[in-house]
């Protein structure tokens, strides 16, 4: 089978890591990266530098990463579809819900692969929590919560927290649990732009369990934690580090007649487990790849996935659901 011609719109912050292992991975050709303000990260090495998006559609691709800027991703998406090419859409998928359900409708009618880059759930930690909580591991979950802060990136341009950060913590919540019942979400303004710098929530998913997030740019230090509580113990997740942490309820009596009058748990063993860390780009781009292949083991971020985050976010802004 002749490798898969792709190609990459956008060479920014993100475009440029799409090309990076593009470049080097196996069953793909990588034609070049289009862009009209250039290669500006000198991420090209030799490979072609197209100027537009027609530009490399006519030197011939059969899928594309849309890496732009995201109040271009409605229009160049559309015109994929349209010119039948198989599209991975950096996240958000458009920078409104009527944008990106005109993303996800453009693809609807066809036989193409549409997918949005919701990087994070390729996590090596996230896929082993997600691998664990299907198996019933923790058994009836409790609680998710999610922490996502740190300083304020100096890369964003027109957009909040929300549509920045909180957007991939929906995409996790949803993924390893549920979709959500309830959400309401506190916003603060304290930078001094008109977007939102801060935002907290708390909810419910569809089964019940208690859903709590927690995103800002205001903070000195970096976090990206996700921790699930099941009645087992909890599970936690460092993004940063992709260790995974079992922390479990003990099953050793407690002798101590205070301590036996309450209720709750009691602390047990600690566990990191030692697991495969592999980017979450690349496993993304192999999953586009695979899917774009017919392969029945490819994971993908769907469009309609993609809509439904941008449903939630949307909500969020106003207050929540």
């Amino acid at each position: 089978m002749s490798p898969l011609r792709i190609g990459v719109v956008g060479l920014g912050s993100m475009g440029r890591h799409h090309v990076r292992i593009l470049s080097r991975m196996d069953g793909v050709e990588f034609v070049g990266g289009a862009d009209p303000a250039g290669d500006v990260h000198r991420s090209l090495g030799g490979h072609t530098l197209f100027h537009s998006l027609d530009d490399i559609l006519d030197a011939g691709v059969d899928a594309v990463v849309l890496a732009t800027p995201a109040e271009d991703h409605e229009k160049a998406a559309c015109r994929l579809a349209r010119a039948g090419i198989h599209t991975l859409v950096e996240k958000p998928l458009a920078t409104d819900i009527g944008g990106a359900e005109a993303v996800r409708d453009s693809f609807r009618t066809t036989s193409l692969v549409g997918a949005v880059g919701h990087v994070e759930r390729f996590n090596p930690a996230l896929q082993e929590m997600k691998r664990r909580l299907d198996s019933g591991f923790l058994g009836n979950v409790f609680a998710i919560s999610t922490t996502r802060v740190g300083p304020f990136p100096l890369r964003i341009n027109g957009v909040g927290v929300i549509t920045d950060l909180a957007i991939h913590d929906i995409d996790i919540v949803q993924w390893l649990i549920g979709p959500f019942a309830t959400l309401k979400s506190q916003l603060a303004h304290q930078i001094g732009t008109d977007r939102e710098d801060l935002v907290t929530a708390v909810g419910r998913l569809a089964d019940d369990t208690v859903v709590s997030m927690s995103v800002n740019w205001l903070t000195p230090s970096k976090r990206r934690e996700v921790t699930v509580l099941g009645e087992r113990g909890a599970l936690v997740a460092d993004l940063l580090t992709s260790d995974l942490t079992y922390y479990s309820n003990s099953a050793i009596p407690v002798e101590w007649d205070e301590m036996a009058r309450l209720k709750g748990v009691s602390e047990g063993d600690v566990t990191r487990y030692a697991i495969r860390k592999t980017e979450p780009l690349q496993l993304e781009l192999e999953g586009f790849r695979d899917a774009v292949l017919g392969r029945a083991s490819a994971q993908i971020v769907t469009l309609d996935e993609g809509v439904e985050v941008m449903r939630v976010a949307a909500a969020l802004a106003d207050g929540g659901l």
